[in-house]
């Protein structure tokens, strides 16, 4: 993807705040000098078994992008594919689930689209509000930022060990509760600081979505490797090799830009490309607003530090 849009032309629009230029996580678009839209789409396959619960995650994993850029949704559009000869109790406890989530956030259902398709996918796009000079966007980082990460690893591990019957149903739990937590309080925590970058880690991972907000602030990102919280079971199902396709995928990306210094325990990194759904936000802010936001934030680590690049790669993990 990075490789087709880096063929497109960029917007020449002067209302376009956010494009797709910084692989950002949402579109912002200036209404006026204090209104702007925030605009996103996000949809998957199920990772839980049940479905009301997959359907909450979808719209948690969705309203994310909204909160990631210090926003506020207003609407949302359902985008749903499911089988044509599916069971319809299915479809509607999914669909119920992702209005219970959508009605917590208070952001309306407006409607949506359906197709038939043999896999189920479930999402939807949400449009949501900011002040133009107030986006938290991940080009934002500066050096001597302190970085501060608001929920814990290891949900893509634990659904793959879910999917092959190896997972504890502790683990599960952590995971479900995790995804299901919206990013809404860590938002609204975020915007009474002087926080200067943004993003949520969700399918690209910590060191994906990180590697972004470096790469677009022209900063390092310093992670402290033991910094950083796991889900109960997480390096588990690493060990017993639940490993999904896309930490994988993640990692023969994102790894070149990857410096290690130490000795990192390699499933401890392993964990770092985990691709996440619904996962915690990722803020750089100076030292003494990362300790007042880390006390309105019980769970929410501080994990590293933001670095001047010199001839750093993006990325460096000690």
């Amino acid at each position: 993807m990075d490789q087709v849009l880096s063929g497109l032309p960029r917007s020449n629009n002067p209302n376009v705040l956010v494009g797709f230029d910084t692989a950002d996580d949402a579109g912002v678009y200036r209404l006026t000098n204090e209104l702007a839209l925030v605009q996103t789409v996000d949809f998957f396959t199920p990772i839980v078994d049940d479905p009301f619960t997959f359907g909450a995650i979808a719209a948690a994993n969705s309203l994310s992008d909204v909160y990631a850029m210090g926003g506020t949704p207003l609407s949302a559009l359902s985008i749903v594919a499911f089988p044509g000869n599916g069971d319809p109790e299915v479809l509607g406890a999914i669909l119920r689930g992702g209005l219970s989530k959508m009605q917590e956030a208070g952001c309306a259902l407006l409607g949506g689209h359906s197709v038939s398709d043999a896999e189920i996918k479930f999402g939807y796009a949400v449009t949501g509000t900011v002040h133009p000079k107030r986006i938290k966007a991940n080009a934002g980082a500066k050096a001597g930022d302190v970085v501060v990460f608001t929920k814990a690893l290891g949900t893509g591990v634990i659904g793959t060990a879910l999917k092959r019957g190896i997972a504890s149903p502790e683990s599960v739990a952590a995971a479900t509760e995790s995804m299901l937590t919206l990013n809404r309080a860590a938002c609204e925590a975020m915007l009474l600081f002087d926080v200067h970058g943004c993003t949520d880690i969700t399918g690209f991972g910590l060191m994906g979505h990180a590697r972004e907000m470096a790469e677009a602030s022209g900063v390092t990102i310093e992670i402290e490797a033991e910094r950083v919280p796991l889900l109960p079971g997480a390096l588990e199902a690493v060990f017993a090799g639940a490993v999904p396709g896309g930490l994988n995928n993640n990692r023969e990306f994102a790894s070149c830009s990857v410096e290690i210094e130490g000795d990192v325990d390699p499933a401890l990194l392993q964990l770092f490309y985990d691709p996440q759904t619904s996962g915690g936000l990722l803020i750089t802010l100076p030292d003494i607003a990362a300790t007042g936001l880390l006390d309105l934030l019980p769970g929410a680590c501080r994990i590293g530090r933001v670095v001047p690049r010199d001839n750093k790669k993006a990325i460096r993990v000690v």
